[in-house]
């Protein structure tokens, strides 16, 4: 696997990946209906980093990276993640995480806080914990999931 800096010619990759996870509506706070357009934009957005990783010529995962809050909490970063389905359960994930704490650090973070974790995306509260991100917050019913109704928002919290 080959982590990169993600380029504007990646745009229809990044949007190939991230699309079906946005419908599904199961993990991301965004519109289901959001147009590939709108999802790069977001994704590659001017106040975040956004990484990709690659694996056999191919795109399978992808990052951002940015403050989670400006002036007095810029300190502490925020992050996004997708990988691609066909390759969950290789590890791309963890390797994305740890990659991206790497570069946090580098960058100044001392800490990095997710601010909506949807608790019924299991892999993701785990690996988190495994981690080193603790709980430090729960929004009750706070993300309507499409079969589940509304569930809890997690806040997850690591230092650096």
């Amino acid at each position: 696997m080959m982590i990169r800096p993600a380029s504007p010619d990646d745009a229809a990759a990044i949007a190939a990946l991230i699309l079906p996870e946005i419908a599904a509506g199961e993990a991301f706070a965004l519109p289901r209906d959001m147009s590939a357009a709108a999802a790069v934009a977001h994704w590659c957005g001017p106040d975040r980093q956004t990484f990709v990783v690659e694996a056999e010529g191919r795109l399978i995962g992808s990052y951002y990276l940015r403050a989670n809050q400006a002036g007095g909490g810029d300190h502490v970063a925020n992050a996004g993640y997708m990988v691609d389905p066909a390759a969950r359960g290789r590890g791309v994930a963890r390797t994305l995480a740890t990659d991206s704490f790497d570069r946090a650090r580098a960058a100044g973070f001392t800490a990095m806080q997710f601010n909506f974790v949807v608790s019924s995306n299991r892999r993701a509260v785990a690996l988190w914990q495994a981690l080193g991100f603790a709980i430090v917050g729960r929004l009750p019913g706070a993300f309507r999931h499409p079969t589940l109704g509304a569930v809890d928002a997690l806040v997850m919290f690591r230092s650096l």
